[in-house]
């Protein structure tokens, strides 16, 4: 597997260059799929992390190349920042395919927790500013909702998450003003039509479970391709929060591959 940092050059803008971590195995496909990989954090961890993500490395064994992007150097963890900063990887990235795969392979986006509500908020943003180019959008237990209110998340003190994700939430939206934009928090957008479709996991145990099955469902609502798979309670999924893998590392993988084989279609 190689895995490294190094630092994209973004040409014809002003933002500061973006680092970025690619996850590729030997022996790819001539046209594999590409994915922005977005770590969590609770919108927490000022810089990005030395240790290999799971699921990234997981679905670039898989025969995806995996772009992991650092969203937080830079951005202070703040909106719009955050956006503004994985957007320019994003673009970036669909404007170099050939450096990483082929001028056919799909492109996708993917995050976990705190980014997987950047990936939803940049799915909103691709399809207004880029539109057509993005596949697919790839959302793991994604943070979503500020309120954190639903009935699921009474579980987020048993797993210790609860203070962390109020903290990440306050310093998401310190320079928020008023009601939080749809691009921060995509549980309250209220146009989702034309946004790319979306694989989306979460787990019976897991206090984000709510609001994700929610967003899920109002996807669908919209006309959005959706395939939600929901892990049963004690699979580990939690684990996820922590940098940790666990036996559904191979389903997610499966499913995205039915996921890219679909959409090829």
């Amino acid at each position: 597997m190689d895995s490294r940092w190094h630092t994209i050059e973004i040409s014809c803008t002003a933002s500061p260059p973006v680092s970025v971590r690619v996850y590729s195995a030997e022996g790819k496909a001539r046209t594999p799929p590409l994915v922005l990989y977005l770590r969590g954090g609770s919108f927490l961890e000022d810089k990005a992390e030395p240790a290999e993500l799971p699921v990234a490395k997981a679905l670039a064994s898989s025969g995806a190349v995996v772009i992991e992007a650092d969203y937080s150097t830079g951005s202070s963890n703040e909106f719009p920042a955050v956006i503004d900063r994985a957007f320019v990887a994003l673009d970036c990235l669909s404007n170099s395919r050939k450096q990483y795969g082929s001028a056919k392979s799909l492109l996708f986006v993917a995050g976990e927790e705190a980014g997987g509500n950047v990936a939803a908020g940049l799915a909103l943003k691709a399809r207004d500013r880029m539109p057509g180019k993005l596949a697919g959008q790839i959302l793991l237990s994604p943070m979503i909702d500020p309120l954190m209110a639903s009935i699921s998340m009474r579980d987020a003190d048993r797993i210790g998450m609860r203070q962390r994700w109020a903290e990440g939430w306050s310093r998401y939206l310190a320079k928020a003003c008023g009601a939080a934009h749809p691009y921060a928090a995509p549980c309250l957008c209220t146009r989702l039509d034309r946004v790319a479709p979306a694989m989306i996991f979460t787990a019976e145990d897991d206090p984000l479970r709510d609001e994700t099955i929610n967003y899920a469902s109002r996807l669908r609502d919209a006309g959005i391709v959706v395939r939600l798979h929901v892990f049963p309670s004690g699979s580990g999924w939690t684990g996820l929060y922590r940098c940790e893998g666990g036996k559904w590392l191979s389903a997610v993988c499966d499913e995205f591959s039915g996921f890219v084989q679909d959409l090829k279609h």
